[in-house]
């Protein structure tokens, strides 16, 4: 690239024309002003600049802080960070540790890209350490050095593909999230439910009516989130409410079996003793000692 033209890119500025490149005479896009590897000197660091072009920086080893539009991404080795132009952004290299990147300028001319369709606000777009989008970025560096239109093309195609799976990765996990954020609500709405019903005959099918999702989908999920079953749940809820009764009440062990959704008392019983060591009379006793 011209001296002229790399002043250019530094300052934002779109390059009218480039002896080392037939891209601004070919009408396609996306115009690539630059791609190349950059191994930072100690103590490097650049401070608030604005482009008037799109951006990549890939984290190839080290790591660096890259605050952009005063929000902080520390980046990592695999890290792709986007900025779009007009964003103010930074690269803070760290104290001892290495920096290298591939970065990567470009644009689209007259034509309008769809950067929030694709991206929304995004910045970090997702870490690719070891990975094929890491060997296509490699090789655009590559073919972006080599004279000729051919590899020109390639080198734009390539661009276009890291763009491509990343906006669909990207998408993927929002979509992940969205499904994830929406099952944690009905999780706790049913959790809710058992605890409010806990003295009534809970079923899998009663778990089922309420979230709308299948039961052993409920059991698995269940678990994730709260580390129990909601059987387990259920039963954890009852000794937890049996221990307020006999702490609060005069209830006898049959009557706080009954309140806690136990017919028969040696059926509760066994479980109480199963679950906390002791049996609920050794736990009262236990309390008149204590309190004596």
């Amino acid at each position: 690239m011209s001296d002229e033209n790399k002043e250019r890119v530094t300052s934002g500025d779109l390059p009218q024309s480039d002896s080392s490149t037939e891209l601004p005479d070919f009408h396609c896009s996306p115009y690539i002003t630059l791609a190349h590897l950059f191994d930072a000197p100690r103590g490097w660091a650049i401070r608030d600049r604005t482009m008037g072009q799109y951006a990549l920086q890939y984290v190839l080893e080290g790591r660096a802080d890259y605050p952009i539009g005063g929000r902080p991404y520390p980046t990592v080795k695999g890290d792709l960070l986007f900025h779009r132009p007009g964003e103010p952004h930074s690269i803070l290299t760290l104290e001892g540790e290495p920096y290298v990147c591939l970065s990567f300028v470009f644009h689209f001319g007259t034509n309008e890209f769809p950067v929030h369709r694709l991206f929304g606000d995004a910045h970090l777009l997702g870490n690719y350490a070891g990975t094929e989008l890491e060997k296509k970025l490699n090789r655009l560096v590559h073919l972006h050095r080599q004279p000729g239109l051919p590899a020109q093309l390639q080198a734009q195609g390539l661009l276009l593909e890291v763009l491509g799976e990343a906006a669909a990765r990207l998408n993927r996990e929002r979509a992940d999230s969205a499904v994830e954020a929406r099952t944690k609500a009905k999780l706790l709405l049913l959790q809710n439910y058992i605890r409010e019903h806990h003295a009534d005959n809970v079923r899998h099918s009663d778990l089922e009516r309420i979230a709308g999702l299948s039961r052993n989908y409920i059991i698995v999920q269940f678990k994730r989130q709260f580390g129990l079953t909601p059987m387990q749940y259920l039963t954890w809820v009852r000794i937890q409410q049996a221990r307020e009764l006999a702490l609060q009440t005069n209830l006898s062990v049959s009557e706080i079996a009954g309140a806690v959704g136990y017919a028969d008392v040696h059926t509760f019983g066994k479980m109480f003793k199963k679950k906390t060591g002791t049996s609920l009379s050794q736990f009262c006793s236990a309390l008149v000692t204590y309190k004596v």
